[in-house]
């Protein structure tokens, strides 16, 4: 069970160092009405003890039974019939214990205090009753807030996952056609592709549990991606990748930029067949990881001005669920160039 802030140890001490102020107190009191030590502590000891034993039994009956909003009426019924079991069993006891002695005083004392120990005890006993109620109510709204939490992440965790997997078969079968043409028209180039492919695929699956990569890893998946892009589109693709050094520890999701430069690609190379460079400029930003994917498409007939596609809203949507930041990712259009615009919060 999830504990409130204020640990089991530390309320227990309280308790009991309080308890012992009030026994020593009521010893003190009886003490100066006149009777002896020896009864100021025995009617302290057997009554604080009988308040202790109740005390006990009501945190036990609330820990195991809440009631419910409409039946509180139930903790005050509670506390009086335990009240008045308490100081009806106290006055037994210690009439019993001072029977045989010539204590006629204490007794009377005893018979005229019933009313004034039965309010006692209704206020300690319903004090702790409030304490306990208190208490059981936080642990069970944490316990609730804990578990909606695991609820969401999982939840999170769960649509991350899919998200990363749905990237793969398309560009697997995207590769696994290209090495199909290219077996026939050139074998050597295929089996080059057949092992930059497995390379790759290879280095995904390490990742797959994590939920953070270096920079550096992931520039090293994404030239594993690009070697492969760049078989399938011979000449007509160029890639340049502009990096801070201090960059390459700084973190961030990984395979994340695989599908912006997926997307950077088909769109600029879209109804083209000149020479097409895509650029990649990485950077730090006070606490954030910057990456700016810059390239050509032309206004008329690139697909871009109809959305962003699959590949970018895929990496904002694992942004949102990441960060709970829709500002994360950015794309602007502007002189015949698509920038789409990356920051990541370091928070590992």
């Amino acid at each position: 069970m999830v504990r409130s802030p204020i640990t089991v140890s530390k309320f227990r001490n309280s308790f009991f160092g309080w308890w012992l102020v009030w026994a020593a107190l009521h010893g003190l009191l009886i003490y100066n009405y006149g009777f002896t030590y020896q009864i100021a502590a025995a009617d302290s000891i057997i009554t604080n003890v009988l308040l202790l034993a109740a005390s006990w039994m009501v945190s036990n009956i609330l820990r195991f039974y809440m009631p419910e909003k409409d039946r509180k009426w139930y903790i005050l019924f509670l506390s009086l019939i335990l009240s008045l079991m308490v100081t009806s069993a106290g006055k037994w006891l210690l009439g019993l214990a001072f029977w045989n002695f010539p204590y006629e005083t204490y007794r009377q004392f005893l018979s005229s205090s019933f009313c004034i120990r039965l309010c006692i005890a209704f206020l300690l006993i319903g004090c702790m009753t409030i304490i306990c109620v208190l208490w059981y109510s936080q642990e069970e709204e944490e316990e609730n807030r804990q578990r909606k939490e695991d609820a969401e992440r999982l939840s999170r965790e769960a649509e991350l996952y899919k998200l990363r997997q749905q990237l793969q078969p398309h560009f697997l079968f995207n590769s696994l056609n290209s090495i199909s043409a290219l077996i026939s028209t050139d074998p050597e180039k295929a089996r080059k592709m057949i092992y930059q492919l497995s390379d790759f695929l290879r280095a995904t699956l390490k990742k797959e549990e994590d939920q953070w990569v270096k920079m550096e890893e992931e520039l090293q998946s994404l030239e594993l991606y690009l070697d492969i892009e760049k078989v399938r589109f011979g000449h007509r693709l160029s890639t340049v990748i502009e990096k801070d050094e201090s960059c390459l520890q700084m973190h961030i999701p990984p395979m994340l930029l695989q599908p912006v430069m997926e997307n950077a690609i088909k769109f600029g190379l879209y109804d083209t067949t000149e020479e097409v460079i895509i650029s990649m400029f990485v950077s730090k930003e006070n606490d954030y990881l910057k990456v700016v994917v810059n390239n050509p498409f032309d206004l008329e007939t690139s697909a871009p001005r109809r959305g962003t596609g699959f590949g970018l809203s895929s990496v904002k949507r694992r942004l949102y669920l990441l960060f709970t930041r829709n500002d994360l990712l950015q794309t602007q259009a502007l002189d015949h160039i698509f920038t789409t615009t990356i920051r990541i919060p370091q928070l590992v």
